[in-house]
């Protein structure tokens, strides 16, 4: 039987399943991060009460989640465009927009340039400095941007992922309005990808962009409200902007249960609260114990994941193989450009399943007395 490619993503529990010969509910994943508190009681209940529903065709227009989401965020529906995923929309961007080379910050999610490669187009890449853990170089980007070309090439967009993933990174508010004027100076194009921002709701650019021809957000349902079974993202734009990306999408893109779903996690204000209260207190104690491992550096997070730098003499495919082997997944980020081959990205989970990971890498990587 011919290889399979194995995904750049995380959260592939069931080739890992395959691999052990073990129930994929029995593997322990750090490598995705999804809300480990679950999705909402009453996505459960809406998924129930909706059974019916999967007799009939899902509706293509997303009617009644582009409502509600444009009451939560005060804006027209129209400036609305559900996808299945933001992958999906990461994928429609390039057609939609007419971009022909985007200058990509790295070291960052992997499907912008796939995304590219598979629209026949190009990147170009800026990278954040590691001796100032990842953050993003706001100054640079900006005086790259009002020139247009960035090592010798130029260029007609820019995305940039905020918070960062894998780096977990985030701009201020005013940092992504300094950008998104250098881009209108410019005449290119801004996108922001924010799908992982309810985590840090005061560095979101949404409500700001939606006035902004140029700008396009794109947001995930997936994260925070832990639906990634189900996959729905969306993106905000200008009204002209969002009907050029919808036409790019294929009829009936996101499901019956997916539409379902998402409304209702939408109106749990609660759990939301409760989720938001739970990441911020366990990523602090989380991230601590993590940078007490010795030799390890755990870079600042905005979201609900942690990029660690093994200890020097280590390699992050070695570990995250050992790892692997005992049923725990964490993301090997030493292949995605800017990052180094110590580098690996974990999600924080429940209290229990931490300390677990914890306990497994204690055991793994050699003591500072040894």
């Amino acid at each position: 039987m011919a290889s399979v490619k194995k995904s750049p993503h995380g959260g592939n529990i069931y080739s890992i399943a395959r691999e052990l010969g073990c129930d994929p509910g029995e593997i322990l994943d750090f490598s995705a991060s999804i809300n480990p508190l679950g999705p909402s009681a009453r996505v459960w209940r809406a998924i129930a009460a909706s059974r019916h529903l999967l007799a009939h065709y899902p509706d293509p227009d997303c009617w009644a989640l582009r409502g509600a989401l444009a009451a939560s965020w005060r804006i027209d529906p129209g400036q609305i465009v559900v996808g299945n995923g933001s992958t999906e929309l990461i994928d429609a961007l390039p057609r939609a927009l007419g971009i022909d080379r985007l200058l990509v910050v790295q070291p960052t999610f992997s499907e912008y340039a796939a995304a590219m490669r598979r629209a026949g187009t190009r990147t170009t890449t800026l990278s954040a400095d590691r001796m100032d853990h990842y953050a993003i170089p706001v100054g640079r980007l900006c005086r790259v941007m009002e020139t247009g070309r960035n090592e010798g090439r130029s260029f007609d967009g820019v995305i940039l992922c905020n918070p960062n993933s894998p780096t977990g990174q985030a701009c201020t508010v005013d940092d992504l309005i300094r950008l998104a004027k250098a881009a209108r100076k410019r005449g290119l194009w801004l996108i922001v990808d924010e799908s992982f921002a309810d985590y840090c709701s005061d560095r979101s650019v949404l409500r700001r962009a939606v006035s902004w021809p140029h700008v396009v957000v794109l947001r995930s349902m997936t994260k925070f409200y832990a639906l990634p079974g189900l996959r729905v993202g969306y993106a905000v734009s200008a009204h002209r902007t969002a009907g050029r990306l919808q036409r790019q999408l294929p009829p009936w893109s996101v499901g019956v249960m997916g539409q379902v779903a998402a409304l209702a996690a939408l109106t749990d204000l609660g759990h939301a609260r409760k989720s938001l209260t739970f990441m911020t207190e366990e990523r602090a104690r989380f991230r601590s114990m993590l940078a007490a491992l010795p030799g390890c550096t755990v870079m600042p997070s905005y979201a609900n994941y942690c990029l660690i730098e093994l200890p020097r003499g280590q390699c992050a495919r070695d570990i995250t193989g050992r790892l692997r082997s005992r049923g725990v997944l964490i993301r090997d980020c030493s292949s995605v450009p800017g990052a180094n081959a110590r580098s690996v990205r974990v999600a924080v989970r429940t209290r229990i399943e931490n300390d677990r990971l914890l306990r497994e890498l204690s055991r793994l990587l050699p003591n500072k007395d040894s």
